[in-house]
């Protein structure tokens, strides 16, 4: 990449800057036209502001530390809060992010402040996702750790509640625990639902309750995304189902449409040439499986399936191993595939 290049990136992430701010540096607040946090490394305190609007005294994204001296632009938040060496690294997740959903704006009616979202609603949904904050040293990437997943780049729909609601009934009390939030978006990137993962205090499960998984805003067609779709992609149901693949296939598209059934009405992209299916090992699985076959055909998409050799591929990652799951998963595969994907593992 060049220095132009760079710069563009640098360009485009500061029209974006609060966006930027609140994905990579939610520890921090918006004060006016500047957010406050305080460094690069999302650390909490006021020492670090980041201009949110371009203003005679610079362009917008540009930052500073009070404590430290320090100084640069969004490029550089992004390299400190995520741990990054690498330049290529950092120009990846820049480029991921301004492919990540935005909320939409909000409707010309005007609501009054505090005014809530209808429950289980769309506007609910994209409320949840910006209140909450990325998943990197959090419960949720202890959570996937001890599933086996441990690749979680391009992992920017996936985020951290650390007091999610939830209410065991319509009639229960509320209770809160920890969550991992993923935002569910249409083909454009808009926020449609959310997915919600009650955890453990800890991390180190799902939280004990009757429903540790719920869902809530518009899900048909639509699916969490890891990646950007082009030609080839891969769609499952369960989110740790496909981040167990990703294990595998890393550099590979992949969309978890929450359900089986969601999973038969994934929407395609029109770019799409072949569509690799991730089944589970259950009857709901196989109906699934058989309706996203027979609606990628008639659109004019190869559809591979791919299946698991226990109940599903997390199972396979945690009980067999990686190298056993990359070994199952790498047959069938296209062989045209193998080349594009798999060699870039290797």
């Amino acid at each position: 990449m060049t220095r132009l290049d760079a710069s563009d990136l640098a360009t485009h992430l500061g029209r974006e800057a609060e966006a930027v701010c609140r994905h990579y540096l939610g520890a921090g607040r918006r004060q006016g036209n500047y957010w406050l946090v305080g460094d690069a490394r999302n650390t909490p305190g006021r020492s670090m502001f980041v201009r949110l609007k371009e203003t005679a005294k610079g362009p917008a994204g540009k930052w500073t530390d009070a404590q430290s001296g320090e100084h640069g632009d969004l490029l550089d938040v992004i390299r400190e809060s995520c741990g990054l060496t690498d330049f290529a690294d950092v120009v990846k997740e820049a480029r991921t992010f301004l492919s990540l959903p935005r909320p939409e704006p909000a409707p010309a009616t005007k609501k009054r402040p505090g005014t809530p979202a209808p429950s289980g609603s769309a506007e609910a949904a994209r409320r949840l996702v910006s209140m909450s904050q990325p998943i990197s040293g959090t419960l949720v990437e202890t959570y996937l750790r001890t599933r086996g997943i441990t690749a979680l780049h391009g992992t920017g729909n996936l985020r951290f509640h650390p007091r999610c609601y939830y209410r065991p009934d319509d009639h229960g009390p509320t209770e809160t625990w920890p969550a991992m939030i993923a935002a569910v978006t249409d083909l454009r990137g808009t926020i449609t639902g959310a997915h919600r993962t009650w955890l453990a205090p800890d991390g180190s499960d799902k939280a004990p309750i009757d429903t540790p998984r719920k869902a809530m805003g518009d899900l048909l067609g639509h699916a969490v995304r890891f990646g950007i779709a082009g030609e080839v992609m891969a769609a499952g149901e369960g989110i740790e189902t496909i981040l167990s693949a990703r294990q595998a296939i890393p550099h590979m598209a992949m969309a978890a449409a929450l359900s089986a059934a969601h999973l038969a009405a994934i929407q395609f992209p029109e770019t799409l040439h072949r569509l690799y299916i991730v089944r589970d090992n259950d009857p709901a699985g196989d109906g699934a499986r058989d309706s996203l076959v027979e609606r990628a055909n008639a659109a004019g998409i190869e559809a591979i399936v791919l299946s698991p050799v226990l109940e599903d591929f997390n199972e396979d990652l945690r009980r067999l191993g990686i190298d056993a799951l990359r070994a199952n998963l790498r047959v069938q595969l296209a062989p045209q595939d193998v080349a594009r994907f798999w060699l870039q593992t290797a």
